[in-house]
């Protein structure tokens, strides 16, 4: 076999499935979020609705946030020109790093080019920093947090998800001397529901853990000032290391941790991830300063956003749809098939201009694929009526293409 005919047999594999992936071109309109255009493979244009877009909050169309970038271009010019170590540390990184820090009640914060690079690159590092070093991982953890915890070579153990006696158990069973480290996430992007932060904390310190907390899909929208559940809870205190990302609620680009200043330190001291790859450009990260900035005051915007959030869930469930509530904005709705996933989209963007994308193995088990809707503070009573009843018309058909393939 060529090696072409490897690459066939592997992507036709995805196709037969269902779950190849495709994507569309979307020009984005500067004040029309979510409007934009969607660029057809054959050169025209058909205006679409994005409901499946992060930047849950709309904070990449703020002014506040564009007058900082621009400020910040006209300045500086476009890139970084180099590693953190190596002329690509500036004031504007800087300044992000202390509006996260302050953000979350920490000493510190190190930016990464991405959440995920945050956390691949911490989780691999920490067991050079604590020698034996065993980190416990919440079985639905972010891809990226168990690529991290499997790459760095120290034990680990992986607890069902959010079942705290499970964890107990395996902290229990372990050596009480041994450097421990439970690695969860505050909101679970699939499904939307919320890791009981509290109670991980309680085990961590009766068996002498650190807790490290994904908040990528909470910070900016939770909390007074936008810092994330563990805020809203009055936890952050209790949490040793935060990871967050400023590409979503914040609307621009990169990732951090927070944490003591020790801590970063090491981290930027120890982790590849860091060390050899270019700093974000000062343009973003002016930006994302500028959004962090505005959002520790904006609760109204947080406000807005849950009721969209809320109203769309409580319509959904009145068609009768199998979507989880958890209470969190994520709105997932179950197909259950990769195949009518895929249809389900495909005819809400082609028929009634709703761009959702399919949601399928791996990123979620077999059996459970979705469509995730994301509301937003822009997406208004006008929008939601128009998804609802594309919605109310296209699930009749895909139960009878369901009833058709089962018989």
């Amino acid at each position: 076999m060529t090696y072409d005919e490897q690459l066939d047999a592997a992507l036709n594999r995805l196709h037969q499935e269902g779950r190849y992936r495709t994507f569309i071109d979307i020009e984005r309109k500067r004040g029309h979020f979510p409007h934009a255009l969607w660029r057809k493979p054959d050169g025209s244009e058909q205006p679409i609705t994005v409901w499946c877009g992060n930047d849950y909050l709309g904070m990449g169309q703020h002014p506040v946030v564009l007058a900082a970038m621009h400020e910040a271009l006209d300045a500086t010019g476009a890139g970084s020109g180099g590693t953190r170590n190596i002329s690509g540390t500036t004031v504007y990184h800087k300044q992000l790093e202390a509006e996260l820090a302050d953000l979350h009640q920490k000493e510190a914060a190190l930016l990464f080019t991405s959440a995920y690079i945050a956390n691949d690159a911490t989780l691999s590092t920490l067991p050079k920093l604590f020698p034996g070093l065993i980190i416990y991982s919440d079985a639905l953890n972010h891809a990226s947090m168990i690529e991290g915890v499997r790459r760095n070579g120290g034990a680990k153990r992986i607890f069902r998800h959010n079942d705290l006696d499970h964890l107990r158990e395996l902290l229990a069973a372990d050596d009480p001397a041994a450097p421990k480290l439970i690695a969860f996430e505050s909101v679970y992007s699939m499904d939307g529901d919320f890791g009981p932060i509290a109670e991980i904390c309680d085990l961590a310190e009766e068996f002498g853990a650190l807790t490290y907390l994904d908040e990528v899909h909470a910070v900016g929208m939770y909390g007074p000032r936008g810092g994330g559940v563990a805020e809203r809870d009055g936890l952050l205190d209790r949490i040793d290391i935060i990871n967050g990302t400023l590409g979503k609620a914040f609307g621009v680009h990169g990732g951090y941790i927070a944490a003591s200043a020790k801590m970063c330190d090491a981290v930027r001291s120890y982790a590849p991830g860091f060390i050899f790859t270019t700093s974000l450009p000062p343009v973003v990260a002016a930006g994302a300063a500028a959004s962090a900035r505005h959002l520790k005051g904006d609760q109204a915007l947080r406000d807005k956003h849950q009721e969209a959030a809320k109203v769309l869930k409580l319509r959904l469930k009145g068609l009768g749809l199998p979507i989880f509530d958890h209470g969190s904005h994520i709105v997932p709705v179950i197909v259950g098939d990769p195949k009518h996933t895929k249809l389900l989209s495909d005819m809400l963007l082609k028929e009634y201009g709703i761009y959702v994308q399919p949601i399928n193995f791996p990123t979620v088990p077999r059996g459970t694929e979705r469509l995730r809707f994301t509301p937003s503070p822009l997406h208004g009573p006008d929008e939601i009526d128009k998804l609802v009843k594309a919605m109310d018309q296209l699930w009749a058909c895909c139960a009878l293409n369901r009833a058709e393939l089962a018989g």
